[in-house]
């Protein structure tokens, strides 16, 4: 079971389970959730990916069209939930943590 993550986590761990297997960038997630694409980067690096495992950041490429309309491939990282990141319960998980804090005392 994966330790809690916190509170700003979970709006982004929400946000993607909502969207299913939609492909989003931080810049897509930061614009969808009013937050900074600098907080989003973060919060997937150390909130998510790091010591969770609850998502991961896929390398892409996508096809772009410049105002010229000359077609460009603009190289992307889209950031998914793992299997732990779709299973993850934050109630249990904060169950958990408690109980382990419990006999830690």
């Amino acid at each position: 079971m994966a330790m809690a993550v916190s509170e700003k986590s979970l709006v982004v761990l929400d946000y993607l389970k909502s969207i299913g297997d939609a492909n989003v960038t931080a810049a897509d997630i930061a614009e969808a959730l009013g937050m900074e694409k600098k907080s989003v980067d973060g919060i997937v690096t150390s909130g998510l990916i790091r010591n969770k495992g609850l998502a991961e950041r896929i390398p892409a490429q996508i096809e772009v069209t410049d105002e010229e309309g000359n077609t460009k491939y603009k190289d992307v990282k889209f950031i998914q939930l793992t299997e732990a990141g779709k299973a993850y319960d934050h109630a249990a998980a904060q169950a958990a943590d408690a109980a382990a804090k419990a006999v830690e005392e």
